[in-house]
This record gives C-alpha cells, sequence and structure tokens, in this order.
C-alpha cells in the first residue's frame, strides 16, 4: 500500500490545504477581520430590476428540485383584510379593493385587455416628445458627465496612424507593483579608478628598465629574478620569493591630462581652418553658430522635403512647360537650404519657358544683384511686355540715370503703363515731370492721377484747361470736379467751389454714376485736410440731405456731427450744424449741441458768434442769454455782460428768476454790494420766489448781517413754509449767533413741514453732538432712520458719530446693519474698507467692486488704497477714473490733486487743477464743507479746490 507524504513535508512554502475545496460557509479573510467588497467591475453594469430572475437558493439545485412557486390565483384565499383602525378614512373607509377576493373571469380580462390598450393609446400620443426629451437629457448629461472612454475618443482616432513598427516598438508592459521589495538589491555601477585603467594600458608590455627593489628578496645570496612585466614567476617555496616590477604609478595628474587634450582639438581646429586658396572652412570661434546653417530651414521632416522633391520633379518632368511647378521646386530648396540648387532649377525652368514672367522675377530674387542684372536683361527681351520686370529692372539700378535710362526703354515698350510713367515722373523735376505728364495723359487717357498730377504742375489757367479735357475723357470721376472746386478755392474764386459741386453731382447723375453719400463725405473731411474749408462746406451742403428721409435727417445729421467731431474734422461740424440750423431753426436740441461744441473745441468769438445767433433766433430761451452773460462776465467785459442782462429783460419781462439772480451775481462778484442789495429788493418785489429769498438771505449771511439774514429767513418761511433751504439757513445763522434752541426749533420745524429732507436731520444731530448732547443726538438719528429706510446718508452719518464719540464698536454694528439695508450704496463701502485694518482692507476693496463697480466714491476708495500701498500708476489709473466718471464729485479732484502733490509732476498737477475748473464741481462732503462755508464765498473753484485738497490726509 502505497504511503502519501503531504507536501508540507518536501516543501515548507507549499501549504497543505493548497488545492482543496472550500468548507463550507468558508469567508476568506473573516478570521482576521477583513471584510469583502465588490465594485461595478465585479458586477458588471447595472440592470432593470424587470429584468432580473427570480431570486433562488444560493448554490447549485439539486437534481428534481421543485420549481419556483407560481402566483395565487385570483380566486384563492390570502390574508385577511386590514381592518385596523390606522387603515380606515371617513371618507372612503378602509383603503383596499373591494373585490379582490372575487373571481378573476375572462370579463375582467378583457377589461384589463382594453385599459392597457388605452393607456397604450394614450402614451403613443407623446412619445415622440418624451423620446426627443429623453435624447435631449442624456446628450446634455454626456456633455457634463462624458464617459472616461469618451475623453480618449479623439485620440483612439490617431491609433489608426501608427505604423507596425511603432507598434512593435512599444515596450510590454511590465509588473511594477513591490518593485522594490523584489529588486532589492539593484545593480549599482561605479566609475573605474585612473590607477586601473592605467594598469590595463601596460598589460602584456615588456619592461625593460631593471628596477634595484625588484628580483629575489631571500635570505640565500642567489636566486633568479623576473623581467616578465604582468607575470609573478619564480619558485614559490619558503625562503624563495620572486617579483616582477609592473612599472606602474598611482600618482596621475588629471589636470595636464585635460591641457593635453583641449591642445590637440586646438590643433585639430588650426588644421581644419587652414586651405589653400586661404579661405576659412570652419571658423573655431563661431562653430557652434555655423552649425545653425546645416540645419535646414523649413519646419518641416525631411522624410516630408524628400517626398516633396520627388512629387515636383515628377510634376516638372510631366509638364515641363508649368511655370508654378519650377518655382515651387526651387522656393523647396531655398527652404531646404539649397540655395545653388534652387538658382539652377529657377534657370532651367526660364530656359524652357522663357515667356513666364513668375519665373524670370523669382530668379532675379534668388540671385546677386550683379547676376541678377544680366537675368533681368534677359527676362525683358524674352518678356519685352512685362511691367513688372522693368520696374525690377529699374530697382536693380544704382544710378539714377540709369533707372530713367531702363524706364525711358520700358515706356518705349508700354506706353499705356500708369505704373511705368509714375515710376519715371518720381524721378524728375517738376518741369521734367510735367512734360512726362503731358506726354503720359495722351498715352494713358483714362488715368485720373496722371490728370490730377499734370494739373498740379500746370499754372492756372493750363489746369483749368487740363481739368476740363480730363472732364472729356473720364466723366465718371468726382475727384476731377473735387480737384477744380479746390483750384478755384486756392485762387479765390469761392462763389464758384458751390457751382461746381453741384455741377458734379449733376454730370455723376447723367452718366449714370451712383452717388455714394458716405464717400463724398469722406471727400469733405479730405477737402478739409488740404486747407480748403470752402470745398468741404459746398460739399456737405449739396450731399448731406441725399437719401435721408425727412423725418430722420436731424438724428441722421447730429450723428453725422458727432463722427466728424471724432475725426477732429471741425470745418465739416460746423458745416452740418449750419446746415441743420437752417432747416430746424426753432430745434433747441441742434442749438445745444452746436453750442456745446464750439464751447469745447471753438475760440471765444466762435463761441460767443453761436450763442448771439441762438439769442436772436430763439430768445425766449433763457439758458442762452445767462450763457452769453457769463461768457463776457469771465473774459471781464462786466458792461457787456450788463447790457447781455439788460437785453434779456427786455425780452422776458421782469418775471424771470434766473437773469435776476444773475444780474445780483454780476454786482456781487464786481463788489457792488448796495447795487446787488438793491437788485435783490426789485427781485423780491417783481418776482418773487423762495429761491430769490433763500439767496438774498445768505448774502447778507456771507456779509456777516446775521439779524438780517434771520429777518429774512423768518419772512421767507411766512410765505414759503415747505421750502427746506430756508430752514437750512436760518438754522446755520442761528447757530452762528450762538442761540442752540433757536436752531434747534428751526431744523425741527423743517423737519415737520419738509418730510424726507436728510440735511435737515444731519445738521440737528450734528447741532446736538455740538451741545454735548450725546444721547439726544443718537435718538434722534435713530428716529430718522425709523422716518426715513434705507437711507445711506443716515447710515454714514450714524456710522461716523459713533466714531467721533469714541464708540467704534458701535460703528461697526451700525456699519453691518447700513450695508445689509443699503447693500449697493458705494458711500457706505468706501467708508467700510478704511474701517478695516491694513490687511483686511483688500479684501473689503474687492467685496465694495462687486457690489458697485461704477461708484465714484468706491473708486476714490480703491485709488486711495493703492496709494497706500505705494503701488503709484494703479492710483493714478483709478483716480482718473473716478473724476471721469464723476466730474461733479469735488472730493474726487481734491483727492487726485493731493496725490500728484506728492508723486506727480507739475504737468499733472496743473493738468487736474484745469479738469476741476473746467468741470466745476459741486458735490462731495469735503467740498460742500468748504464751498458753503460763508468764510469762502467769495473763492474761486481753483481757491476752494486747495483748500479741500489740505484737508486730504495721506492714507497709511
Amino acid at each position: 500500500m502505497a504511503t502519501t507524504i503531504p507536501g508540507s513535508l518536501v516543501n515548507k512554502t507549499k501549504k497543505f490545504f493548497m488545492g482543496m475545496p472550500a468548507p463550507t460557509g468558508y469567508v476568506p479573510g473573516v478570521g482576521r477581520g477583513a471584510t469583502g467588497f465588490t465594485t461595478r467591475s465585479d458586477i458588471g453594469p447595472a440592470r432593470d430590476p424587470t429584468e432580473l430572475p427570480e431570486a433562488g437558493p444560493v448554490g447549485p439545485s439539486p437534481q428534481g428540485a421543485a420549481p419556483p412557486p407560481t402566483k395565487r390565483a385570483r380566486d384563492d384565499d390570502g390574508d385577511g383584510e386590514d381592518l385596523n383602525e390606522a387603515n380606515y378614512d371617513e371618507f372612503s373607509g378602509y383603503s383596499g379593493s373591494l373585490f379582490s377576493k372575487d373571481p378573476y373571469d375572462q370579463e375582467d380580462e378583457d377589461a384589463d385587455r382594453i385599459y392597457n390598450e388605452v393607456d397604450d393609446r394614450l402614451d403613443e400620443r407623446h412619445r415622440d416628445r418624451r423620446d426627443k426629451k429623453y435624447k435631449e437629457i442624456v446628450e446634455k448629461l454626456h456633455k457634463e458627465r462624458p464617459k472616461i472612454q469618451q475623453g480618449f475618443s479623439d485620440l483612439k482616432r490617431q491609433l489608426a496612424e501608427v505604423t507596425e513598427d511603432e507598434w512593435q516598438a512599444i515596450p510590454e508592459v511590465g509588473d511594477m507593483r513591490n518593485k522594490a521589495k523584489r529588486n532589492a538589491r539593484a545593480e549599482k555601477f561605479t566609475p573605474v579608478p585612473d590607477s586601473i585603467i592605467a594598469m590595463n594600458m601596460n598589460y602584456g608590455q615588456m619592461n625593460t628598465s631593471i628596477d634595484a627593489n625588484s628580483g629575489l628578496t631571500t635570505p640565500f645570496s642567489s636566486g633568479f629574478m623576473s623581467t616578465l612585466g604582468g607575470a609573478k614567476s619564480g619558485i614559490m617555496t619558503p625562503g624563495w620569493k620572486t617579483g616582477v616590477q609592473t612599472g606602474t604609478s598611482t600618482d596621475l595628474d588629471l589636470v595636464k591630462i585635460g591641457q593635453a587634450r583641449n591642445k590637440i582639438m586646438d590643433m585639430q581646429l588650426t588644421q581644419v581652418s587652414d586651405s589653400v586658396t586661404g579661405q576659412t572652412v570652419v571658423d573655431p570661434k563661431g562653430y557652434l553658430t555655423d552649425l545653425q546653417s546645416i540645419i535646414p530651414q523649413m519646419g518641416g521632416d525631411l522624410q516630408d522635403i524628400k517626398k516633396a522633391r520627388m512629387l515636383l520633379k515628377s510634376v516638372r518632368e510631366t509638364n515641363p512647360r508649368h511655370p508654378p511647378a519650377w518655382v515651387a521646386s526651387a522656393v523647396l530648396e531655398e527652404q531646404a537650404g539649397k540655395l545653388q540648387t534652387a538658382r539652377n532649377l529657377i534657370m532651367e525652368g526660364c530656359e524652357k519657358i522663357k515667356n513666364s514672367e513668375e519665373l524670370w522675377l523669382h530668379a532675379i530674387r534668388l540671385h546677386p544683384s550683379d547676376v541678377g542684372k544680366s537675368i533681368v536683361a534677359n527676362a525683358v527681351r524674352s518678356c519685352p511686355q512685362s511691367v513688372r520686370l522693368w520696374c525690377k529692372a529699374s530697382d536693380l539700378e544704382q544710378d539714377i540715370k540709369d533707372k530713367k535710362k531702363v524706364l525711358r526703354k520700358a515706356l518705349e515698350q508700354i506706353p499705356s503703363s500708369v505704373k511705368l510713367w509714375k515710376a519715371a515722373v518720381e524721378l524728375e523735376d517738376p518741369e521734367e515731370a510735367r512734360i512726362l505728364l503731358t506726354r503720359a495723359v495722351e498715352c494713358c487717357s483714362s488715368s485720373t492721377e496722371m490728370w490730377l498730377a499734370l494739373a498740379r504742375l500746370e499754372t492756372y489757367e493750363n489746369a483749368r484747361k487740363v481739368l476740363n479735357k480730363a472732364r472729356e475723357h473720364i466723366p465718371t470721376d468726382r475727384h476731377i470736379w473735387l480737384s477744380a472746386a479746390r483750384l478755384e478755392e486756392t485762387r479765390g474764386q469761392k462763389d464758384m467751389v458751390d457751382k461746381i459741386v453741384s455741377k458734379a453731382l449733376n454730370s455723376l447723375r447723367t452718366n449714370q454714376v451712383e452717388i455714394n453719400r458716405d464717400q463724398w463725405l469722406k471727400d469733405a473731411i479730405d477737402a478739409e485736410n488740404a486747407k480748403c474749408p470752402i470745398t468741404c462746406q459746398a460739399i456737405i451742403r449739396n450731399v448731406i440731405s441725399l437719401g435721408v428721409e425727412d423725418e430722420d435727417k436731424r438724428t441722421t445729421w447730429l450723428g453725422d456731427a458727432e463722427n466728424f467731431e471724432k475725426e477732429n474734422a471741425f470745418v465739416c461740424v460746423r458745416a452740418v450744424y449750419a446746415v441743420a440750423l437752417k432747416e430746424y431753426p426753432r430745434k433747441k436740441s441742434i442749438w445745444d449741441a452746436a453750442i456745446n461744441f464750439e464751447r469745447e473745441h471753438g475760440s471765444l468769438d466762435e463761441h460767443e458768434a453761436i450763442l448771439l445767433k441762438a439769442c436772436e433766433v430763439v430768445p425766449e430761451v433763457e439758458n442762452y442769454w445767462l450763457m452769453l452773460a457769463k461768457l463776457r462776465f469771465v473774459n471781464k467785459r462786466v458792461a457787456e455782460a450788463r447790457t447781455t442782462l439788460k437785453d434779456a429783460f427786455e425780452k422776458h419781462g421782469h418775471q424771470s428768476e434766473k437773469i435776476w439772480l444773475a444780474a445780483t451775481k454780476i454786482e456781487i462778484e464786481s463788489d457792488e454790494f448796495d447795487t446787488a442789495r438793491g437788485l435783490f429788493a426789485k427781485a423780491r418785489a417783481k418776482a418773487p420766489s423762495a429761491r430769490v429769498w433763500m439767496k438774498n438771505a445768505t448774502f447778507e449771511w456771507c456779509l456777516g448781517n446775521l439779524e438780517e439774514a434771520k429777518k429774512l429767513c423768518e419772512e421767507c418761511i411766512k410765505v414759503y413754509d415747505d421750502f427746506y433751504k430756508i430752514y437750512l439757513v436760518l438754522g446755520q445763522v442761528l447757530e452762528q449767533m450762538g442761540d442752540v434752541a433757536g436752531a434747534r426749533q428751526a431744523y425741527t420745524q423743517g423737519i415737520r413741514k419738509c418730510h424726507g429732507i436728510i440735511p435737515l436731520w444731519i445738521l440737528l444731530v450734528r447741532l446736538e453732538e455740538s451741545a454735548g448732547q450725546i444721547v439726544k443726538a443718537r435718538v434722534d438719528l435713530e428716529k430718522a432712520r425709523l422716518r426715513n429706510p434705507k437711507n445711506e446718508d443716515l447710515w454714514l452719518e450714524s456710522v461716523r458719530f459713533e466714531m467721533r464719540v469714541g464708540c467704534p464698536e458701535m460703528a461697526k454694528e451700525r456699519m453691518s446693519r447700513a450695508l445689509q439695508e443699503c447693500e449697493g450704496s458705494g458711500k457706505l463701502w468706501a467708508e467700510a474698507i478704511w474701517m478695516e485694518g491694513p490687511h483686511g482692507r483688500r479684501a473689503k476693496s474687492i467685496d465694495a467692486l462687486k457690489k458697485c463697480e461704477h461708484n465714484p466714491h468706491v473708486l476714490i476708495a480703491a485709488a486711495r488704497l493703492f496709494w497706500s500701498e505705494r503701488k503709484i500708476k494703479k492710483a493714478r489709473d483709478w483716480f482718473l477714473k473716478a473724476v471721469n466718471l464723476d466730474p461733479d464729485n469735488g472730493d474726487a479732484f481734491a483727492n487726485f490733486l493731493a496725490f500728484e502733490q506728492i508723486h506727480g509732476k507739475e504737468e499733472d498737477r496743473k493738468a487736474v487743477i484745469k479738469k476741476c475748473v473746467s468741470s466745476e464741481p459741486r458735490y462731495g462732503d469735503l467740498w460742500q464743507a468748504i464751498a458753503k462755508n460763508p468764510a469762502n464765498w467769495r473763492r474761486s473753484t481753483e481757491e476752494i479746490l486747495q483748500l479741500t485738497t489740505n484737508k486730504i490726509k495721506v492714507p497709511t
């Protein structure tokens, strides 16, 4: 009986249970606490539960096992109904089917079938729409969350281009798992010492020298000494020792070896650089640089160049009379760096196709200039009618006389070439050019350029004759007519200009030439640039109405004026406004546009002239009279300004509030206070209004007549008790007089009479604060915010009030609530930026720009932030954005000027001041506080700007 030896006794690494079936219920790894898991790759894609088979017992089914149980018939008794109270409803009773226990007969089956057919029919109605919607959802899902294989689909297409050799060159996939553990001792390479290299070099060589230290080194007096290098010979017995002198040395000088190598390289380069002709073959210094010439200039692969070369060769052999094939071959060789081959090919093509202009031009280009002259000589003999070859021949000549000679020969061959005539004329002086042009217009009578050039060189009488002949030969060209108009204008015949332009339009229409309005308007700009304003105006007068409907004229003409203004064609702009005002003399919008244009771009006389004309045509418009009076007053013409207002009184009577106030302002600025006081009295009597009373009270307040100002305010309130500004003036007058109670009463009365006026609340709060009533001031602020919710000015005053009284935490709380209530307030965001610490300002500024990007207050805060970070260029750009966005904000100009005083130049500061004076700002917290101060009532805009700038603190 055979004895079976367990495998574990033969090989310890082989376990005894290998190959045996697992016991029932065995789960791998459960003994050591491992838990199994499955992934999608293990179980495959998900399936619809309805497609899955009925679940059966785990493991193989035994033979003869019973099939799965069938469904119970309808008439089988099942479980009883659920009669629980939780299943009962007062309206429908117990949930469940009333006929669940009834038998399922043929009628029930037919009914179910009919209902199913009805459901299918209803479902088919919207099936196409539902399928289409489902496909769209699936496509959208695939676009948003594509599968991995879809991401590599474009790369898979490129696999079709991989050759068989490239497939074979792809390395096999190796098992990289635990590579460090499996290959713990990787093969290492260490540089061999120089001593071993030197020893191997001398291995097997005979040594002819005898070293006293070598030989028999035994106690005996005799022995043999071997001189075989590298071999240890002798009798190796006790007491005997023979050795060999190897001639090696361990002391090698590596520096000398390197020097020797460099010397050898230098000798080789010197030998290569010498030649019989004395021409250097290799430049030792620029050796690496010269290697670039070896690299083909063409960016393609060398194989592609070879393929292209073979293809072009086939084309040349198949059709040797095809010039593009020769040109392409030469260009290919040129790009490949084979210039001589390219020259040979192009010359071969020229020999075979002598009438090809393109081949000759490429041949001239590929050869040096001295060789090119001979080539171009052959070219013009082969192609005498080629204008390009004659021009190339002229370009190759260096001397002017030779150029003229070549062009004369060319004109003998091609007298009808405008290009050759122009080239010849450009080389001549004016007199010779005139003679040439006389001949040119005979040969090229259809060339407008030749006729116009000849007319410019002729005298006035001859120029008129030339232009008349030109019109006879070319009746369809408008430039001849326009040149005639310019000619008449230069001779002072201004009356003829408009006639010529009008006649030109009629003649062109007769010859069925389309009149393009845009082209003629461009001709007007050209005429202005040529210093011919009369011609420019004549063109616009005759062309401006072409193709424009009557209802669109005003809009179109104003658009034309704006376009001309962008082109800096100011004469054209004035001509357009002149036509528009003649067509619509009563249109205020056209007058406003013309006046604004003259104020920005015109001179003082032109500005005054348009205002005088406006006052004459539309005298009922008060603003034009006031603008004219102001213009004259600003230019120190006070008497004329008074006369203008006197004429305005005659046209408008004495009921105009604006004219009365303008008259009083002129007298105040002229230091005629008594006259101004008298005018105020007349204005109160003849044109009474709340504004007149307020201006009169302000005038007395500025002069220091507080009692008179108080009296005027009280009288005004009796008549105009709903005018809030009079309460502001009265309160400030009483506050300056020291009557705090009276000022409080004035502000309170104004708040009661004028609802929603925020300045009254703010002045009341500041009055209480100055009086030491902090709690009362805080209560007034709360009351103001309740009555006027979502008001940025009140919230800003609340924040600043808490900061002034020393409650920064309360101020932050107010700011947080303010930003929640007024999320888009630029004032609040600008204040919030500077309430943060240095490290939090940038983040806050980013939030502010997101909420209100185009708010001037935020732009100023951002510019000051850049200023504090010493980012000068960015700060200047942001200040410039702020003043351009809101030129009425005086604080923006003050901050900008303060910045330029530290970091800018003198011209930068002057530019800011000039822009501020022209803008005349009226708003801004600091600006209004200084401008409305009675002590500064006589100061100019520039002086107020300087005072406001002095209040600006450098940000840190």
